[in-house]
């Protein structure tokens, strides 16, 4: 049981030494208005990680959310502007990032061409297309009833909170116990053998990107409501933040292995690293040099499991 769960309670107990030293040295950082900030700064990048966590079990990998992000939060704004109600110009903007998750996912599984060129090509080319298309402006003179959904703002941070933690609860239990969760882990750890026992692994990894676009159209919604207007450059860096949360949090790279559970406490201790540097006392700029440490060791420990798992498997079927 330890051995099954180690990286996850490697994570909790480095959270709980970095959260004893803030207890002692920086106590501030635990006030309710600096948590609640953090949380909901936190909470759209969960949710665009838990498709990239399916993603990358799947043996592939899209760094294209952040410019897929920045389209549907603009796809959202837009449509509210014209007068739609705040859920239609929502489901909108899911339906934009579906559609994105759509075409790098139909590029990857079925023309066959590597997952990072993929959508290493999308990032650009959706960021660049959507620069050239606002001209670099925000979208403004968003309608009253679109910001916080036209709710107070306690009531919406709780309906968002509620959200994120209702989705990351039903992939996990999905992922452990439904057979499309099975589906996807075999996919990853042997793409052949689970072909040979009736999978179809070229769908499973179309359905994996289409469901990020979905989650990631989602996360901008929640993200765009706060606030009075919404950036043409938002998500920049998120692609970086969500892989970086799941390499951390276990999920191999090479697919087949890892947990939603594992991604958010991941995920939660990078969110932590920049507000603890800062109330510390440190510059600000040594968080992207530990983050990078981080993912570095996390690679490394799988790297150095990977084969001593196949050397013990060997052992003992010699």
């Amino acid at each position: 049981m330890i051995e099954r769960y180690r990286r996850e309670l490697s994570l909790i107990a480095v959270l709980l030494a970095l959260g004893a030293v803030l207890a002692v040295v920086a106590p501030g950082f635990f006030t309710f208005d600096n948590q609640r900030d953090l949380i909901l700064a936190n909470m759209p990048v969960l949710i665009v990680a838990l498709g990239m966590v399916l993603i990358i079990l799947t043996g592939q990998i899209d760094i294209s959310v952040g410019s897929q992000f920045a389209i549907c939060s603009v796809v959202a704004g837009v449509f509210a502007r014209l007068g739609l109600p705040t859920p239609v110009a929502g489901a909108l903007a899911c339906l934009a990032g579906a559609l994105m998750g759509a075409i790098n996912g139909a590029l990857v599984a079925w023309v066959r061409i590597p997952s990072i060129v993929v959508t290493l090509a999308t990032m650009v080319a959706l960021r660049d297309g959507l620069r050239w298309i606002t001209q670099g402006a925000w979208i403004q003179d968003l309608p009253p009833n679109f910001q916080w959904f036209g709710q107070s703002q306690a009531a919406s941070e709780i309906f968002t909170i509620a959200w994120a933690l209702a989705l990351t609860a039903a992939m996990s239990w999905g992922l452990r116990h439904l057979a499309a969760g099975r589906v996807v882990y075999a996919t990853g750890s042997d793409a052949n053998a689970a072909r040979l026992a009736g999978i179809n692994p070229s769908l499973v990894v179309f359905t994996t990107f289409v469901i990020t676009g979905l989650l990631t159209g989602f996360a901008a919604v929640f993200n765009a409501v706060r606030f009075h207007q919404i950036p043409s450059n938002a998500g920049l860096g998120l692609e970086l933040k969500v892989i970086a949360a799941a390499v951390v949090g276990g999920v191999a790279i090479s697919g087949g292995r890892g947990t939603v559970v594992g991604t958010m406490l991941g995920l939660l201790l990078l969110g932590v690293i920049g507000p603890a540097l800062t109330f510390l006392g440190f510059s600000a700029y040594w968080e992207r040099a530990i983050e990078g440490a981080i993912i570095l060791v996390a690679v490394s420990m799988d790297a150095v499991r990977v084969p001593s798992r196949k050397h013990a498997d060997a052992a003992a079927a010699h």
